[in-house]
């Protein structure tokens, strides 16, 4: 089935909606998260097909986008590296233009920003960013709607980033210029966050700090990530020297507001970028986050296919 006219937009990174769609987007994962809840069947995507496309693994991705079709009515069909022939046996743009005939929705997880542009150039349906080296938009859907859940708006409030300055920075950035908040940022040196690379316009919606208790000070949320992403393997020993002292502990937890959050987009490694004391401990809402990644997801798709709901 084809998705309705004139609604075959992507979701390749947060640039791509707008603050007011945002808004829409997470009231209905709020109303679609509640029916779950509840037992409620909702199925609005029935004789709908998704296209999973892994070049890079993963556990969260598959499960949430795979359980919330289904759970939406329609079906999934799950590719890996060894599956399809993107950009090895043939250009990525003739199979953008193959499998976008087959199904109703594409969420890729890959390698380069630039693969999944291209595809969702020669798709005919709308395609979604499952994770890239540059960016993590579902994610940070998940974890902003989190955000809201336990604390309300995020309008006005500061993100502490604490950590390596890859695709959930750059992500961050993004959301932080969109929606209204700052991102304090604190990296190990040579491993900063390059604005270009964010593709941010508005440099005001973030502060840079050399040590990463400055950067948690009066914080609402403190959030970080592995030392050591996908792809960069084979520098985690030298990682694991210069990020020593970007482990999130009980200390810059102190330093955040009373009330702040704790969050990582896992998986994580208790004793590397964060304690296990703050990881399991009363401010993280790492579980929460975890599940949430499955709701926004399927309020993206509903909103990618159908348009907005009543």
């Amino acid at each position: 089935m084809k998705p309705a006219p004139g609604l075959s937009r992507h979701f390749l990174q947060i640039k791509d909606l707008r603050a007011e769609e945002y808004g829409y987007l997470f009231e209905r994962t709020r109303i679609i998260k509640s029916r779950f809840k509840n037992y409620e069947r909702y199925q609005p995507l029935v004789d709908r097909t998704l296209a999973m496309i892994f070049e890079k693994a993963s556990t969260r991705t598959r499960v949430s986008f795979e359980a919330g079709m289904y759970q939406m009515g329609g079906s999934v069909v799950h590719l890996t590296t060894g599956d399809t022939h993107l950009g090895r046996a043939e250009p990525v743009e003739d199979t953008a233009r193959v499998i976008s005939r087959m199904v109703d929705l594409v969420m890729i997880r890959t390698y380069e920003q630039a693969k999944i542009e291209r595809f969702a150039a020669h798709s005919r349906v709308p395609v979604i960013n499952g994770l890239t080296n540059e960016y993590h938009p579902c994610q940070i859907l998940a974890d902003i709607f989190t955000f809201i859940e336990h604390r309300g708006s995020i309008q006005g409030k500061t993100v502490a980033w604490v950590g390596d300055g890859n695709n959930m920075a750059n992500t961050w950035l993004q959301a932080a210029e969109v929606m209204g908040f700052t991102v304090h940022i604190s990296t190990p040196g040579g491993y900063e966050v390059d604005p270009a690379v964010a593709g941010i316009a508005d440099r005001s919606c973030y502060r840079v700090f050399d040590h990463p208790m400055q950067a948690c000070e009066g914080a609402h949320l403190v959030t970080t990530d592995v030392w050591t992403s996908m792809g960069y393997e084979a520098q985690n020993e030298e990682r694991r020297k210069a990020f020593v002292d970007w482990c999130v502990d009980d200390e810059m937890m102190a330093v955040a507001q009373r009330d702040a959050l704790f969050m990582h987009c896992l998986p994580a490694h208790r004793g590397e970028e964060v304690t296990a004391e703050v990881l399991d401990g009363p401010q993280s809402v790492v579980w929460d986050e975890a599940e949430n990644r499955m709701h926004v997801q399927k309020a993206l798709m509903e909103y990618l296919l159908l348009g907005r709901i009543g």
